[in-house]
């Protein structure tokens, strides 16, 4: 066999792996690695146009695949980009591994040019594993803990190696004292519950009257199990904004998002309760769950270190959820009474109807709800969605309506602004035959969304199906933080801050090859959608949107709705706007026939 570097090894170790595809950015740290990926060694490099998009990229990748994502950057300042995207990896609980470059080890300790402590900067991010490969023999150890690290604890890890480390001549590591060897490969366990903990959890489930359910993404693969439970105990299904496409919203019964964020019914079904079953959600916000001491409850979830949050529940279940919803299913009696299922049912049609109804109503130009309502008709049965932080968040969240079949996530934990569109292109190299939309707010689409329709135009021929939509809520205006001042600090907005420069978005993605449709009228709402949704490219749609109509939580009052209002009209020069539009948007959850 021809010998080969220690960079020629780690890709070659990689593609053993199944790894596909690399996100990153070159520099002079991972000189070595390039010039092995320029040999033709190795997975697909995609290049993005900052290691922080890079990073987004893998996290987008494996959330939307259920594989590790892998991304790559140089040493220093190329490491430190990757930060903030190995953070969303950590707090949403998605694999990922970061190979980074480093100083060459002759120059550490010297106060060399770009030399950073990356052993203790990466400490934190990827703290279930980091380590730093100093000689050749060292790589297929660390390289492979990493991969299987990330996988079983669902965590960012972190390789590091030094330039001149990748240049050295691999030696792999030998039968002798402290010489690791390493292997390929991993099967993974389904982890069964404890059969008594099963029979308890049954007991109280079958004793309740009124049992609600949330999910987060870890029932994503139980979701036939789910419905079953669900059936069996005429429960609702509330969903964590992560796990909004773990169980479809053309359910009756699936109340939809929960929090800030959420729904009306799930609120409801929350404050009524009298029995709650958690399945594979930390869920954070705890006052949107019942009060303590008012429903009794069951948790279960694979991670033992998230067990028993947020709620004092009577049974934690550390398993696999379709294993223990498996378990539990010849254990729980039907109830026959099915009242409250029946009334949780008008609940989310009523919820629906007004979602709509909100859309509907005028704003000047555009009323952003109806850009979501418009695509939630149109919605292919296999999209892959993404949205970014911020209001589109908020109408990801309620608007949506996702039949079975479509995956969508979001910054969930971090929520970071700026992965959309990264997030849309991790997703399409993960799924290159999946038509992929992505909603970004006009603050997040200049931070990070514009720069990397670039690397869209580069790559997007490679795509089965071309079709990467990008939609901009365009409205000047830093959205969320501007309603998070009036609704939060009774402040005014500060234009200073808030008021955004004006960019003709759909112009520069024509600029690049792209599709480019601009929208300033609601009327040309739905077949902008149509031309986007047919198009043979990818396309930015860029809606001229009303920033004054709120993004109000499904609990306040048509009273509190007002008074948060007036307790920002000092000073606000948008106050009778936002007012106005409140108004008309909360009447519609006041209506005859939207209210139980």
């Amino acid at each position: 066999m021809a010998s080969q570097n220690v960079a020629e090894y780690l890709l070659d170790r990689l593609t053993e792996w199944d790894v596909e595809t690399v996100f990153g950015y070159p520099g002079d740290g991972i000189n070595g690695i390039v010039t092995a990926l320029g040999a033709g060694k190795g997975p697909r490099f995609v290049q993005a146009r900052h290691e922080e998009m890079s990073a987004f990229e893998a996290v987008g990748y494996a959330k939307f695949t259920g594989r590790v994502g892998v991304c790559m950057a140089t040493s220093g300042p190329g490491a430190i980009h990757l930060l903030n995207g190995l953070y969303d990896a950590k707090l949403d609980h998605v694999p990922v591994v970061a190979i980074v470059g480093h100083a060459a080890r002759t120059s550490l300790g010297g106060s060399y040019q770009q030399e950073v402590d990356l052993p203790t900067l990466f400490k934190d991010v990827a703290s279930d594993y980091v380590q730093m490969v100093t000689v050749p023999e060292q790589l297929p150890n660390v390289l492979d803990r990493a991969l299987r690290i990330a996988q079983a604890r669902r965590a960012p890890t972190a390789v590091i190696i030094p330039s001149d480390v990748q240049e050295l001549e691999y030696s792999a590591p030998t039968h002798a004292m402290k010489m690791v060897p390493s292997s390929l490969g991993t099967s993974w366990p389904s982890v069964a519950p404890d059969p008594a903990a099963v029979h308890r959890a049954a007991d109280l489930l079958n004793a309740g009257e009124k049992v609600a359910i949330l999910i987060g993404h870890g029932a994503r693969d139980a979701a036939a199990e789910v419905q079953e439970v669900a059936e069996l105990l005429g429960a609702g299904v509330a969903k964590a904004l992560l796990g909004k496409d773990s169980l479809p919203d053309t359910l009756p019964y699936v109340t939809g998002s929960i929090g800030l964020l959420g729904t009306r019914p799930s609120y409801e079904m929350m404050r009524d309760c009298d029995t709650l079953l958690t399945i594979g959600s930390s869920f954070p916000y705890t006052q949107f769950m019942p009060e303590e001491g008012q429903a009794r409850g069951v948790q279960i979830d694979l991670d033992a270190t998230m067990i028993g949050l947020r709620y004092p529940y009577e049974v934690n279940l550390v398993a696999d959820a379709g294993e223990a919803l498996r378990a539990l299913v010849p254990l729980l009696e039907r109830k026959e009474d099915r009242g409250w299922r029946e009334d949780l049912g008008d609940k989310v049609s009523q919820w629906w109807q007004t979602m709509r109804d909100e859309a509907l109503v005028d704003a000047d130009p555009v009323n952003p709800l109806l850009v979501f309502s418009e695509f939630s008709e149109r919605m292919p049965a296999d999209a892959i969605i993404a949205a970014d932080s911020g209001s589109a968040a908020n109408w990801y969240a309620r608007q949506l309506r996702f039949p079975p079949g479509v995956r969508g996530s979001l910054s969930g934990n971090l929520a970071t602004m700026g992965p959309g569109v990264p997030y849309g292109i991790g997703a399409k190299f993960g799924n290159p035959g999946r038509p992929v939309i992505v909603f970004e707010g006009d603050g997040a689409m200049q931070m990070n969304g514009l720069a990397e329709l670039i690397t869209v135009s580069r790559y997007w021929r490679e795509w089965a199906d071309p079709r990467l939509v990008v939609v901009v809520l365009h409205n000047n205006d830093l959205n969320q933080v501007t309603w998070e001042l009036r609704a939060f600090s009774g402040s005014p907005t500060v234009p200073m801050t808030q008021e955004l420069p004006e960019v003709g978005y759909a112009d520069f993605a024509s600029s690049l090859g792209l599709g480019g449709i601009t929208v300033d009228t609601p009327d040309a709402l739905g077949a902008a959608w149509d031309e986007a949704l047919g198009a043979t490219r990818p396309t930015v749609l860029d809606v001229r949107t009303d920033p004054n109509v709120p993004p109000i939580p499904p609990h306040a009052t048509l009273e509190q709705a007002m008074n948060a209002a007036k307790s920002a009209m000092k000073g606000d020069p948008n106050a009778w706007d936002f007012i106005k539009e409140g108004l008309k948007t909360k009447v519609q959850e006041l209506l005859p026939g939207h209210r139980s």
